[in-house]
């Protein structure tokens, strides 16, 4: 049943091509996009939009590509392409994919690669019958980007296979005649952490993010042990961001069973593999059983669909999936499924950020349609607002002051997103003159993670964005300085006074962060600066709320007591999550009013719940984890 729904589309484009007497070998599907295949690509390039043209009209991404009898030698083109590339478009690799007909070449200025009104792809497609994919490199050495592009581009004849499996599931005629839709909680309702939530419709099952709570053990992963199927009847994954609350048990749905594919934007897909990676080595650093492997990981990332913002995609055959920009963290997500044929229009916010960053352009909202509401309220119980031009100064201030005294400012960050929010004002204030220190530290995941934001300018602030095209990346100043084991190991670190160290975990649970603690805790010269959320019971919130005595058990496994006597601060403004106001502020700019809004993600949903529906006479309701609401 499946061919014959893509036979008519198939033979539609067919006609079309016929129609304009267009050379096509065969016409495939792949996962939610067409590939043609044909043993003469120059002629689909001369004029673009013929293919522009199939593509509106099918609602979807049409890739041209070369029969592989017809692709030029391997080494031949390598020699050709090379000599067609300018040389300052800095080509780090180039990859030959023959099973979809693709040279993928990697360059810090893609640009230059593409050439004048793309000029040198031609040139490359017409001597060489190989399309150019131009992907960009980063502006520092990324390990991860590394694996994550060998998996990618290395394994691309396991990759097709897998890509016409779901396009098996996306071209299914529907079994049911029943018209419904139902949304489970998993995990996130009425706490933060772990968040997941199955949505079912008769013939489809989608589950909207799969993280863990770090801070809480005894309640730490969702519950996907109340599926009533198995998961390999699971149609889709859709990943709202890549922090770990939001895609920490993602790899461990592989390890038992699951097969299908993972929706994500691009920059998601990059850092998620750097954070689950290093979940890995930090459970095996503490002694802890991983929850899943490497290998498990690697299948993550090789089942990843990636999506741009604002691409319309169908992922099931009653649900097509648009991404909006939630200005959280580098390529996070509000979702918007569109469901049975527009019968239901569902927003899953993700993590959303209602104001400014330096790092993000602004959040977008225009969604087309909207029915039901699913609204995060991290900070919902939060009613005072600081402002973050003053809030910046006195963290500039308060580092001054450390470094006067012979003291050093320890900044616990996630790695992602507030990490790259302080170096970005940093870096300004160093530029202007008011920031006193001449080194700022940078342990743990966040070198790679900034490596990974300037392979995606266009997801940053035009300002920033400009700075990485121009080659002038903040992230690259010589005021970053990154931590290894040679002459930048952290016991010399700890010799620097006045210096400052921004390291991850954000909220003290781990990572080097806590390590740094632990050793200047015991000196009133030195700070720990707060930047961002922390959660209950995590050691971050339990300093905010006075801890200064504790016991630990050292490296030698002896027990050691800590006194606290560092001056601890936060600074509220840099977080990633919109406060009351702001997530008022933001239900009250939606274009189209939801019948229906969820509160989740959050420890006051009820009360903000209850506030919604006072404020906007809207049904708002805070569901428990294990609880279903029908939304039709």
């Amino acid at each position: 049943m499946m061919n014959d729904l893509f036979c008519d589309i198939k033979k539609e484009i067919s006609n079309k091509l016929d129609e304009k007497n267009l050379p096509y070998s065969k016409i495939e599907p792949e996962g939610p996009e067409i590939g043609i295949y044909t043993t003469d690509p120059k002629i689909y390039f001369d004029d673009k939009k013929i293919i522009g043209d199939i593509a509106d009209y099918f609602k979807k991404k049409i890739n041209i590509r070369t029969e592989k009898t017809s692709l030029m030698d391997v080494s031949e083109a390598y020699n050709i392409i090379t000599k067609l590339i300018p040389q300052d478009a800095g080509v780090k690799n180039i990859y030959f994919d023959s099973i979809f007909g693709e040279v993928v070449i990697e360059a810090l200025k893609p640009g230059v690669v593409i050439g004048k009104q793309g000029a040198v792809s031609k040139e490359i497609i017409y001597n060489t019958n190989w399309i150019p994919k131009i992907i960009r490199a980063p502006t520092d050495d990324s390990d991860i980007l590394k694996k994550v592009r060998s998996f990618i581009y290395k394994n691309t004849s396991e990759r097709k296979t897998f890509l016409k499996d779901v396009a098996k599931k996306i071209y299914s005629p529907p079994v049911s005649s029943k018209d419904w839709i139902r949304m489970t909680a998993l995990g996130g309702f009425g706490e933060i952490g772990r968040s997941s939530i199955l949505l079912e419709t008769p013939d489809t099952k989608i589950l909207l993010d799969c993280g863990i709570n770090q801070a809480d053990k005894n309640e730490e992963f969702p519950y996907l042990g109340v599926l009533r199927f198995p998961l390999e009847e699971l149609d889709a994954v859709v990943i709202s961001h890549t922090h770990i609350d939001h895609i920490g048990f993602l790899p461990y749905l592989f390890k038992v069973g699951y097969n299908g594919p993972v929706y994500c934007t691009e920059p998601t897909r990059d850092l998620m593999a750097l954070l689950l990676f290093d979940s890995i080595n930090v459970n095996v650093s503490s002694g802890k059983e991983p929850l899943f492997s490497e290998e498990h990981v690697v299948q993550t990332i090789k089942h990843c669909i990636v999506r741009n913002y604002r691409e319309v995609t169908n992922i099931a055959p009653d649900v097509k999936l648009t991404f909006y920009n939630a200005g959280h963290v580098l390529g996070s997500s509000s979702v918007h499924l569109h469901i049975g044929a527009g019968k239901h229009n569902l927003v899953y916010s993700g993590d959303i950020k209602y104001g400014f960053t330096r790092l993000l352009n602004n959040i977008d909202m225009d969604f087309p349609r909207l029915e039901t509401l699913i609204i995060e309220s991290t900070y919902g119980d939060k009613k005072e607002v600081s402002n973050r031009s003053i809030v910046e100064e006195q963290l500039i201030q308060t580092i001054n002051d450390t470094a006067a005294k012979g003291g050093i400012t320890l900044i616990p960050a996630f790695s992602v997103g507030r990490a790259q929010e302080v170096m970005l004002v940093l870096e300004e204030y160093k530029r202007r003159g008011k920031l006193n220190v001449d080194k700022v530290y940078i342990d743990g995941l966040t070198r790679e993670a900034s490596a990974i934001h300037t392979v995606y300018p266009e997801y940053l602030r035009h300002t920033i964005k400009t700075r990485v095209l121009h080659n002038n990346s903040p992230f690259m100043s010589p005021l970053f300085v990154s931590v290894d084991n040679a002459e930048n190991s952290r016991e010399n670190v700890l010799d620097n006074p006045g210096s400052v160290i921004i390291a991850s975990s954000g909220m003290l649970t781990g990572g080097p962060s806590l390590s740094y603690f632990y050793k200047l805790a015991d000196s009133e010269k030195n700070t720990l600066v707060f930047v961002g959320y922390q959660a209950k019971d995590s050691m971050g919130w339990k300093l905010q709320k006075g801890l200064r005595s504790f016991l630990i058990t050292d490296e030698q496994g002896k027990a050691k007591h800590i006194d606290v006597k560092m001056n601890i601060v936060t600074a509220d403004a840099f977080s990633g999550h919109a406060n009351r106001q702001e997530l008022l502020s933001y239900i009250n700019n939606l274009k189209d009013k939801p019948s229906t809004i969820i509160v989740n993600h959050g420890n006051a949903c009820q009360d903000f719940a209850k506030t919604v529906s006072q404020k906007f006479h809207l049904n708002a309701v805070a569901i428990k984890n294990l609880e279903s609401v029908r939304l039709r």
